[in-house]
Formats: structure tokens, sequence, C-alpha cells
């Protein structure tokens, strides 16, 4: 068989099992553009819709989202038990039983007792103003948590917008705390206002604030980019360090959908922009295109290095519009201290076995797509720029990943040229949600991911894995599991094993590994009702490198 006829032959099993996805009633246009395009935006973004649209969710999960929004409608009935003792390293105090994930965490590096965490946080739901992006503060560098909440509204056009997740945590040199989130309305994301949302506090706010949303946890805030009309911002993140004479700074980088209902897959075109904020957020740049010439990208990641550069990667996706086999090609953009105009695109890689958009590991169902991160750090007095990203080892049908590694490259001419790609994960099992942290107090890089090399039967369930490298060859000096038993990502009674968020996040300070990741372990009673059950929470586990 030809390729193309076996592309073909694939194309139309994919077309079959999505008719039989759809629901057989009760979607009107818009919802099916909807199930569409939600394959590609952020998982917050999906779930929020579907639980706020439960007639318009898959059918698989129509009955779960509908009890959800059903729950949050009437609020929570049944009693509530009182936080249960922590299970391993779980990071919130959640008694509902609702999920969180997507995990970003930092330590102040001038007060590393000071940690700071943010997830997805479903508790969102019970919130009057739909806010859905979760803070977890600690005080004791991560032992335990002195006080959480959902990130507030900002203002767009006018109008108080709600969190939506993606969330992003970041502190500064003194100390300052940062968050990112996207905000938009979860009833209807893609027609109405929405943005980039960022938000700065400091630990004695956080921690003596009344927490869920009171605007008093973050008092500065602002939507330092809000979309045209037609267009959605998703999948954001943030940095702050200081660039050369402008001093300290925040960087902003998002995906702009063009919105088309019309469209196949509800768009038309992304593109990657960025935006640079004083550190008070009282003024932003106007957006600056990045991805000047790609047509379907995601996954921009930012960093102001070490040396006062702002370096910026994402993932331009070939094959997605077209509906054919996907590759992935990572780029990066440099823009020297002090600037904001970036020098040229750089490719760093050409991944012909990405992880596809609407693909699946073997033995899992979550969404998963393949997201290259990046860190920077001055080695033999030269900055040098390391990528990780995970790939596929085999691709059956185009759309099955089997296998998947993290891989490795890195370059010390501003993304001129590269060192060969390495992998850094083991050959057997899964490997995937890859982040990275440089350790620039200390000798060492910290890479993380989530592996299900410990099932060695069905490599379904999973672990998390951190390892450590030497910043001048690459090679692994130290591997660590974090997770024991395995997980089983199935588990949760709301999302069951459909969403896990797109990534974790490990940082990495004198010579300590924070890593902020999800799991199932903790048993509660989901709402206050049934049996005690295991479901989503995220945890953070701290770990020597």
């Amino acid at each position: 068989m030809t390729r193309g006829s076996r592309i073909a032959r694939w194309s139309v099993l994919v077309l079959l099992l999505a008719l039989v996805a759809l629901p057989a009633h009760g979607v009107d246009k818009q919802g099916k553009q909807a199930i569409r395009q939600l394959g590609h935006f952020s998982q917050s973004v999906a779930t929020r819709y579907w639980i706020a649209n439960p007639d318009q969710a898959p059918e698989a999960l129509r009955g779960r989202f509908q009890a959800a929004h059903d729950a949050a409608a009437r609020g929570v009935r049944g009693a509530l038990a009182a936080p249960p003792s922590v299970v391993g390293d779980r990071f919130n105090r959640d008694v509902t039983g609702l999920p969180q994930n997507e995990e970003s965490v930092a330590a102040c590096r001038s007060r590393p007792n000071v940690v700071l965490g943010s997830t997805n946080d479903y508790r969102g739901l019970l919130d009057p103003l739909e806010n859905f992006t979760g803070w977890h503060l600690s005080l004791n560098g991560g032992r335990s948590v002195t006080n959480e909440g959902l990130l507030p509204p900002v203002q767009i056009g006018g109008a108080d917008v709600p969190s939506g997740g993606d969330p992003v945590s970041v502190a500064d040199a003194g100390c300052r705390l940062y968050g990112g989130s996207l905000n938009y309305d979860p009833v209807d994301p893609f027609h109405r206002p929405n943005g980039v949302g960022v938000y700065r506090s400091n630990p004695a706010t956080l921690a003596g604030c009344p927490g869920g949303a009171d605007p008093a946890c973050w008092p500065t805030r602002r939507a330092v980019a809000i979309a045209e009309p037609g267009h959605f911002l998703d999948k954001e993140w943030i940095h702050v360090g200081r660039s050369g004479a402008a001093g300290n700074v925040v960087w902003a980088t998002y995906s702009d959908f063009t919105i088309d209902d019309a469209a196949p897959l509800g768009f038309t075109r992304a593109e990657i922009f960025a935006v640079r904020c004083t550190a008070d957020l009282a003024s932003c740049t106007d957006p600056i295109p990045i991805s000047v010439d790609d047509q379907d990208v995601q996954f921009s990641d930012v960093t102001v290095g070490p040396d006062g550069r702002t370096y910026i990667t994402w993932a331009q996706i070939l094959g997605e519009l077209e509906q054919t086999p996907q590759t992935f090609v990572v780029k990066l953009r440099v823009a020297e201290p002090g600037s904001t105009t970036f020098g040229p695109e750089r490719v760093v890689h050409t991944e012909d076995l990405a992880i596809p958009f609407d693909g699946d590991l073997h033995a899992n169902d979550f969404r998963i797509a393949t997201y290259p991160k990046h860190e920077v750090r001055i080695v033999g007095g030269q900055p040098r720029v390391y990528v990780v990203w995970d790939a596929c080892r085999a691709r059956p049908l185009d759309t099955v990943c089997e296998e998947s590694v993290v891989k490795l490259r890195t370059s010390d001419n501003l993304g001129a040229t590269w060192s060969a790609p390495r992998r850094i994960s083991p050959a057997v099992g899964e490997h995937y949600f890859p982040t990275i942290s440089s350790d620039q107090a200390g000798g060492r890089i910290a890479v993380a991911w989530f592996t299900n090399r410990f099932d060695r039967i069905f490599h379904n369930r999973q672990d998390v894995e951190l390892v450590t490298l030497n910043p001048a060859t690459g090679a692994v000096l130290r591997s660590q599991r974090l997770t024991s038993p395995s997980n089983e990502p199935e588990a949760d009674p709301l999302l069951g094993g459909v969403f896990i968020g797109d990534y974790i996040e490990v940082f990495a300070h004198r010579g300590t590994a924070w890593v902020h990741y999800n799991a199932n372990y903790t048993r509660l009673r989901l709402l206050g009702e049934g049996f005690p059950v295991a479901q989503q929470d995220n945890y953070l586990a701290i770990r020597s490198l």
C-alpha cells in the first residue's frame, strides 16, 4: 500500500471515529465547531467549555460534565470533610475531590523557603466569578501549604474576565511573585473578549490574604495582551529577570489564533507574539510578532537569560491544518539585553515523529502533544541554550505514539548551530511532558518528565522521573524516581483519563529541585457525595540534585 493510500484510509477512519464521538443530538453548529477547535487549544479551555456546555461535550464525557455543571449551579451539597492528612507530597487543601492539573512552580532564589505553585484548579467551578487558575503558597520550602486560592479576574474592555488556566508561577530576585493565566469567558471563549493576564504580589500579602479569588491577594494585575475580535489568545508563558538597560522586566509570550467557524479545525492561523512589561506591570509594549512566517504554531516558552538576553522558543506545526501527518519544527529567536527587537529565526530541530495533536500514547487516552521547553546558563563564559522535547520512536497510523523519548540539543552561539540530538531518557517505556531548569547557584541542570517505564507490561501507569545533567556535557549524572507506587492516570472520577494538563514543571536552586506534578493518590468524596475515591491532585516533590 502506498503512503498516500494509507493516509487516505486512515483519514476516512478518523472521520468515522470523530462522527461517532460527536453527541447524537443537542449540539448546535457552534458546539460542533468547538469540539474541532478544542483539539489544539489548552485543556483548561476545553474542560471549562464542556462543563459550561455539557450537551456539547464528547459523548463519553457528557454525563460527568453535566453532573459537574449541575453541582456548580446548585453549590456543594453534603458535608465536606476537613482537609485530609497529606498523602506523600500533596500540595493543596482541597476537600471537594475536584481535580488539579497543569502544574507550574517557582521558589524565591533569595528566600528559598518561599515556594509558589499554580494549577488548573477545578474548584473554580464553585467560584461565583468562575475563576479557574489556582495558586498555592508555601513558606517552609514547599513542605506544606500556607495559603491558596484562585487568580481573580482582570479587566478587558471594561469588564471583569475570569482567570481560565494555563498557570505560570515565577519569582524575581527580590522575591516578588508573579502569576500568568489565560482570561476568557468559559461559556463562549472564542467569540467574547479574552486575553493574557499577569499578576503580581509578595509572600506576606499572599500569606495573610483571605485566599479564594479575593482580589486583595493579587493587588497588581492586568491584561498584558488583549485579543482582537475574531481571535483567541492561548498557552501563555511568562518570565521575569534583569535585561540590560531595561532593568527588571516581565516578558509574556502566547499563541494568537485567528478563529474561523467555517474552517475544518475552527481556525485558519496561529502566531506567537510577545509583550514586555515593566516589573510593576505599569506599562507594556504592544504585541511583538515572533513566528512571523509560520501559519500554525503552539507552545511558546520565554526566558530572560543570565546574560540579560531574552530567549523564545516555540513549535511550528506542519500538516495539522492540511490534516496530513504532522511534523513539529522547534524554533528559537533571541533579543539582545534591553532590546525588544529579536534576531533571526533559528531552527532547533525538525521532529518528524512528534507526538501530534489529536494523537495518543499507545496505552493512554489523555490529550498530549510534543511540547518543547528551554533553559539558558553560562558555560565557559558564554550563554548555552538547552532545549528539551518529547517525540515518538514509532508512530503507527501517524497518530499512535510508541516508546516516546525525551531529547536534548544545545547551542553555544544563540542558535546558529546545534549539538546533535541526544536522548536523555531511558530506552524502555514512554517518557513525556519534559521540563527543564538550571540551578544557576549550583553546578547542575534538572530535567523531569512523566514516564510509564515502571509499568513493564502495559505502559499505562505513570511515574515522575527527575534526572540531573552535567551542564558542560549534557550527560545524565543521576536519575531519581519520585513516585511510588505508580499512579493510575485514569482514576479521577470527573476527568477519567482524558485530561492531565499539558505540562508539569521543575525548578532548581542550590542543589534542590522542586517538581510540581499531578497524580491520583488521595481518596476523597467527590463534592461530598458517594465514597472516598482516588482523585486528581497536585503534588510537590522536593529532592536533592
